[in-house]
C-alpha cells in the first residue's frame, strides 16, 4: 500500500493524526521510534538547520525536495511534507506536487503567502487572491494523478485580512480539492472553535509552535474541538538547539563535556538510533575481509 493511501485511510479513522515535525532524517527517524504512526517535515526546521537563517522562503524548491527525499528513505510511515507556496504560480505546483508524488510523499501543505513566505508565526505576511490560490490547488489535484496525495489548503489571512476572510478561504480551498483544511495561527481557543464550526465538512489542520500565535493545546483538545490533523513542527527544533546551546556552553566554561554526559544519549544508544547493527550486518554478509 502506497502511503499516501495509509494517510488517506487516517483521515476517515476516528483517532486524530499528531504530526511530530522532523527537520532531518535523524529527527524522523526518532519520532517513528517514539510510536508516531506519520511525520511532517518543517520548512521552518529546514532554514534554520540547513542555512541558519529564518524562515522567509530563503531555501528553493530543489533545496527542501532534497531534505524531503532523505526523510522519506528514512521512515516507514507517511510523511507530510511542508510545500510552502509550491515556489510559484500553477506550473511551479504541478511541478513541486509530482516530485513529490514520485518520493513516496504522503500528503503536502500548500500555502497562500505571497513568496517569498513567511513562518507562518511571524508578522507581515501578504497573501495572493483567494481565487489564485484555489486554482493553484487545483492544478496541484490534477498534478497529483492516481495517486492519493492528501492536499492540505492552507490560508494565511487571519493575520493581514482577518479571521472571517480566512475562513471564507479555507471553505474555497475546500471547493478547489484541497483534502484538508488549515487556518493558520488562530489567536485564541474561541478562534479555533470559530474555524471548525464555519467548515464543518472537511477535516480541519492545526499548527501548535510553542511560544506562538495560538494557544498551545494537546492534541485530545484538538480533537475535541473538531481538528483532524495536529502538527507540533519545532518542539525538536526548540529541544535541540537548547541543549546543544547548554552543551557548547559548559564545553567553553568548563573545558569539559563531563557536566553534561547525564542530558546526552550514550555511543550505544545513538549507535541503536541510526541502525548500526543492521549495517554491520550487511558489511559482515558482503564485505570481503
Amino acid at each position: 500500500m502506497r502511503l499516501s493511501t495509509r494517510l488517506r485511510q487516517m483521515l476517515d479513522e476516528p483517532e486524530i493524526i499528531v504530526l511530530p515535525g522532523a527537520y532531518d532524517a535523524l529527527t524522523a527517524r526518532l519520532a517513528e521510534r517514539a510510536g508516531f504512526n506519520a511525520c511532517f517535515t518543517t520548512g521552518f526546521g529546514f532554514a534554520a538547520t540547513v542555512l541558519g537563517v529564518p524562515d522567509y522562503g530563503l531555501l528553493t524548491m530543489s533545496e527542501t525536495i532534497d531534505r524531503v527525499r532523505h526523510v522519506v528513505q528514512a521512515l516507514s510511515v507517511p510523511l507530510v511534507a511542508d510545500m510552502d507556496t509550491g515556489y510559484g504560480n500553477a506550473l511551479n505546483v504541478v511541478r513541486t506536487v509530482r516530485e513529490c508524488v514520485a518520493l513516496g510523499v504522503a500528503g503536502i501543505i500548500l500555502e497562500d503567502q505571497e513568496w517569498p513566505k513567511k513562518c507562518g508565526h511571524f508578522e507581515g505576511k501578504r497573501v495572493i487572491a483567494a481565487e489564485e490560490q484555489a486554482a493553484k490547488l487545483r492544478a496541484a489535484v490534477e498534478a497529483r494523478g492516481d495517486d492519493d496525495l492528501v492536499i492540505i489548503g492552507r490560508t494565511d489571512a487571519r493575520q493581514p485580512l482577518g479571521l472571517e476572510e480566512a475562513i471564507r478561504r479555507g471553505k474555497m480551498y475546500r471547493e478547489a480539492g484541497a483534502d484538508v483544511v488549515f487556518v493558520e495561527a488562530p489567536h485564541s481557543v474561541e478562534e479555533l472553535q470559530e474555524v471548525a464550526r464555519a467548515i464543518p465538512d472537511a477535516p480541519l489542520f492545526a499548527n501548535m509552535i510553542e511560544g506562538g500565535k495560538t494557544p498551545l493545546l494537546s492534541s485530545a483538545e484538538l480533537r475535541a474541538l473538531g481538528y483532524k490533523m495536529v502538527v507540533y513542527p519545532l518542539s525538536a527544533l526548540f529541544s535541540a538547539a537548547k541543549a546543544v546551546e547548554e552543551t557548547y556552553r559548559a564545553l567553553f566554561d568548563e573545558k569539559s563535556t563531563a557536566s553534561r554526559q547525564e542530558a546526552m544519549v550514550t555511543l550505544g544508544q545513538f549507535e541503536e538510533m541510526i541502525d548500526v547493527p543492521a549495517w554491520q550486518e550487511i558489511e559482515r554478509k558482503y564485505v570481503a575481509k
